[in-house]
């Protein structure tokens, strides 16, 4: 049996974790494949040693819009393809999308909107939700198995965060978020996390204003879901919240084919 390593990371900017020993816990780990989002920058602005690591090609997309968003993926595997978009402009020109074709399956790497900023932006958010899930589910009526991973920017249900109800009118976890959540679940995709850990207490994102980490009052917002046609294929699914050095830790899951 073939195992895959696949893990996911808000890193809040990749230049300034980078001087947080971000290369050195990489080389440590030595995953098959990692996903990085909110990158907050394009590729020109990386320095020589996050563009070129050893023994891994190197993908990125950003925004329109210097110093926002973007999203990176390094990987041993050779893709048979690699998308930096839905085919969208209003979405695409945020650099919050990559689509690699690995051929067991298809990997989004993706940073969703987040909605806190105003009205139009939680509609914009939505949106986005939803182009999201019609190009999956277009993948998937052609055989595509999928995985999908990174910052979600909703926790999905009460057991997610540490403060429900003091958060339920605020957009991360609004009724009409966590019931696209519902809608992707019911269109046959798989919360790998909670296929091992039934847990609370276990987040992925935690505020640094309020020093909130070292009260663990966060949120599990970064995930990794697959197709229901690749769940009997996960052998593992984790949070890693010993990592420092953005508000959000790493996740990952091992895949066995």
């Amino acid at each position: 049996m073939k195992k895959i390593s696949i893990y996911s990371w808000n890193v809040n900017g990749i230049r300034a974790i980078q001087k947080k020993g971000f290369l050195d816990w990489f080389d440590e780990l030595g995953p098959d494949i990692l996903c990085v989002q909110e990158t907050k920058a394009s590729e020109e602005q990386l320095s020589p040693e996050l563009r070129g690591i050893h023994g891994y090609q190197a993908f990125f997309s950003s925004a329109d819009k210097k110093g926002y968003s973007g999203v990176g993926q390094y990987t041993k595997m050779e893709p048979k393809s690699v998308k930096g978009g839905f085919g969208i402009p209003r979405f695409d020109h945020e650099g919050r999308i990559l689509i690699t074709d690995y051929g067991h399956f298809v990997l989004f790497n993706i940073y969703f909107p987040n909605g806190k900023a105003s009205r139009g932006r939680l509609h914009y958010k939505l949106d986005f939700y939803h182009a999201f899930l019609d190009y999956a589910d277009t993948l998937r009526g052609r055989g595509n198995k999928i995985v999908v991973c990174g910052d979600f920017n909703t926790a999905h249900k009460e057991i997610d965060l540490a403060r429900p109800r003091e958060n339920s009118k605020v957009s991360g976890f609004l009724p009409e978020e966590r019931a696209w959540i519902d809608e992707f679940v019911s269109h046959g995709y798989v919360d790998t996390f909670r296929m091992f850990n039934q847990e609370p207490g276990n987040y992925t994102w935690w505020d640094l204003k309020t020093r909130s980490r070292e009260r663990n009052v966060g949120w599990r917002i970064d995930y990794f879901f697959v197709s229901d046609d690749l769940e009997e294929n996960v052998r593992s699914s984790f949070i890693l919240p010993e990592v420092m050095g953005s508000d959000h830790c790493p996740l990952g899951i091992d895949l066995g084919f």
